[in-house]
């Protein structure tokens, strides 16, 4: 039977608590090395190379000419796709609309900073984006809505996905009908750093976009670093993390099964209890291995090698203060807090992506059908870095006027500056030159 890491705070050294902050894409350095190739193969030889590593990584059958989503493919996407799946489909689509357009910020907007002195900003969509959908270790298509209906509600003209061919060398049937949902119809057939070098340089098929976003394996988090400085590459979303943070009030069992939630994504995720509760820690590893039976042999193994790994398992602090330092100090992408009055640590809690509060909060409503996004920064990124939103899509100009009356203190501290720190074009440009030549 696989062990359940239990690691208990007062026991472990510095040393032994920092690895457990750690995160599996913390040095990728030898993905970098190995991505360099792939990204210069795709800039010298385009559709040709995407289709080669359709081939070797993805073990899919893609033909240089059939990068694209063809509208029969769309078709058929949708006559394949069970209703049911659709129905879910069309309500996550209708909250995550809705959340994304109360964010929206307004056009424009002017507040008069002095009498006659007004500025403001003026917010504008960016001109294209490439939304990467995974696939390796599953179908994502709420990755599909999450990534795209901001960008539409932010008013982006140019929207692609990007996301890999199965082994039958087509695009996952419900990613496909996402984006007709959403009104996109540039959908391609690549994936890990292969495609973010094709959205970043261009290919025959794919153009060339201004800003990438998605979560991805440490393959592609390590292609947007190379690529940063051709494009955008947003706030990095690797693989998956989850803190659920337990009080002495919560059911150890309810802690446990969701603590699987954000295990079974990857052996390369990262998911903790963290409790002040020995009694909590000991019923969720008691009851773990009931919830593993019930689960499929690919996903069990995922989460028991998260949970018995480096960087997963139960944490049980001293206290309180201990186990809010912890999720702090860690920054989770999830944070899940069960308590009885769960709003209680919210104040406490500085870093993390996301907080979903109380029992009926688990974080499976978060990843689908709540509204606010789930692509969400990771490896500690929580610490600057917010999910992805509305203002990912758009950009912020300055809008000055100032008025005749206004002009002439202003232009007096100003003139001051520029003379302090040496710039005499700055000077001159508000001294008695300019009365002169308003005067005409």
């Amino acid at each position: 039977m696989t062990r359940i890491n239990l690691h208990d705070l007062a026991t472990l050294s510095p040393d032994a608590r920092k690895r457990l902050l750690t995160r599996t894409e913390a040095d990728l350095s030898a993905f970098e090395a190995r991505v360099d190739s792939i990204i210069a193969a795709v800039r010298a030889e385009g559709d040709a190379a995407l289709a080669r590593f359709a081939r070797d990584f993805d073990r899919s059958p893609v033909e240089a000419g059939a990068i694209a989503a063809t509208e029969a493919d769309f078709d058929a996407a949708e006559a394949a796709l069970e209703p049911e799946v659709r129905e879910a489909m069309e309500f996550a689509a209708h909250s995550i609309r809705r959340f994304h357009e109360d964010q929206k910020p307004e056009e424009m907007w002017l507040h008069e900073i002095r009498p006659g002195a007004f500025a403001g900003e003026r917010t504008r969509a960016i001109p294209s984006v490439a939304c990467y959908v995974p696939r390796g270790k599953g179908a994502f298509p709420s990755v599909a809505l999450m990534s795209s209906i901001p960008a539409k509600v932010a008013g982006v003209p140019e929207i692609a996905i990007v996301t890999p061919p199965g082994p039958d060398g087509r695009i996952d049937a419900a990613t496909l009908v996402a984006a007709r949902m959403v009104g996109i119809g540039r959908v391609y057939k690549a994936g890990g750093a292969q495609a973010v070098a094709a959205v970043a340089y261009g290919t025959e098929t794919i153009p060339a976009c201004a800003k990438i976003v998605g979560p991805g394996s440490p393959w592609v988090v390590a292609a947007k670093r190379r690529v940063a400085h051709v494009m955008d590459t947003g706030t990095p979303a690797g693989p998956s993390e989850l803190i659920v943070l337990a009080d002495e009030t919560a059911d150890g069992r309810l802690a446990g099964l969701d603590l699987l939630i954000e295990s079974e994504h990857g052996p390369d995720s990262s998911a903790y209890l963290v409790t002040w509760s020995r009694r909590v820690a000991e019923a969720a590893i008691a009851a773990i291995p009931g919830y593993w039976a019930a689960m499929g042999e690919q996903r069990r193994g995922f989460s028991q090698a998260v949970l018995g790994g480096p960087i997963g398992g139960v944490v049980l602090a001293r206290d309180e203060a201990e186990a809010i330092a912890f999720v702090n100090d860690y920054g989770p992408e999830h944070l899940e807090i069960l308590a009885d009055e769960p709003f209680r640590y919210l104040g406490a809690i500085e870093t993390a992506g996301e907080i979903l509060l109380g029992r009926h909060s688990p974080v499976t409503l978060g990843n689908f059908v709540i509204g606010p996004n789930h692509v969400l920064p990771t490896s500690g990124w929580a610490r600057t870095g917010s999910p992805l939103s509305v203002f990912d899509f758009v950009k912020r100009t300055s809008v000055v006027h100032v008025t005749s009356p206004a002009y002439p203190e202003l232009a007096r501290h100003a003139r001051t500056l520029a003379t302090y720190e040496g710039f005499e074009a700055h000077a001159a440009a508000v001294s008695e030159i300019r009365d002169r030549l308003l005067k005409g």
